[in-house]
């Protein structure tokens, strides 16, 4: 056999035994076929999610519904905790029949305010990329630990209608991507599309008021 060929084969034969073998592929952890959108808020900023929608990178628009509420968190460290964002701990659940992300749409009542926002939020190819790795390589500090089950996309909503997106990377850490940021319009509508005649799901707790009269809501820090 010609040598170039040999040699063609051995290349073609190393190059599928490094993939197959390779730790830090996650092509063999288990996976769902879908990704996560998920919301979350700053601490007694409390909003509820009134509808949500996503447009996929083939074009195909997906109804998310409504997703409850977010802000509920109560640190108790009588510090101004929801100033800026302290973390992104959010529930959500899977986009079933999604592809990656293009445009993600969300209304919400921000409910210590109160107002009610809309808005859609533009997501870049550094985000996709990033929900592409978390679940097909393993992290590189971590090799043992598995990917993710699935890839995830979290939604900050804070008051004033700021909506700022993150996602899970491989290490199973939120990256905060800087130039996925907007502005929320108010929905002329008002809370629930007018239909409650301007009452809005739940009354301001006492521990927001408390915190709020102590600190004011903090706009301009997210």
């Amino acid at each position: 056999m010609n040598k170039k060929i040999l040699f063609a084969l051995l290349i073609v034969f190393i190059s599928v035994g490094c993939q197959r073998f390779d730790p830090m592929s996650g092509t063999r952890d288990p996976h769902i076929s879908w990704w996560d959108l998920r919301f979350t808020g700053p601490s007694y900023m409390v909003g509820v999610i009134e509808d949500s929608a996503v447009v996929d990178i083939n074009g195909e628009l997906f109804r998310h519904g409504s997703s409850g509420a977010v802000g509920y968190g109560d640190p108790g460290d009588e510090k101004e905790s929801a100033k800026g964002w302290s973390g992104t701990g959010a529930s959500g659940r899977s986009v079933t029949g999604a592809d990656f992300p293009r445009r993600i749409f969300v209304r919400w009542q921000s409910i210590v305010e109160p107002q009610t926002y809309r808005g859609w939020i533009e997501i870049p190819e550094e985000a996709r990329q990033i929900m592409r790795t978390s679940t097909a390589r393993r992290c590189p500090s971590a090799p043992e630990q598995r990917t993710r089950v699935s890839a995830a996309v979290t939604l900050g909503l804070a008051p004033g209608g700021i909506i700022q997106l993150w996602v899970m990377d491989n290490c199973h850490r939120a990256v905060k991507i800087a130039d996925a940021r907007v502005q929320a319009e108010i929905e002329p509508l008002g809370p629930s599309q007018g239909l409650t005649e301007g009452r809005y799901a739940y009354k301001i707790s006492d521990v927001s008021k408390r915190y709020i009269e102590r600190f004011g809501i903090p706009y301009g820090s997210w």
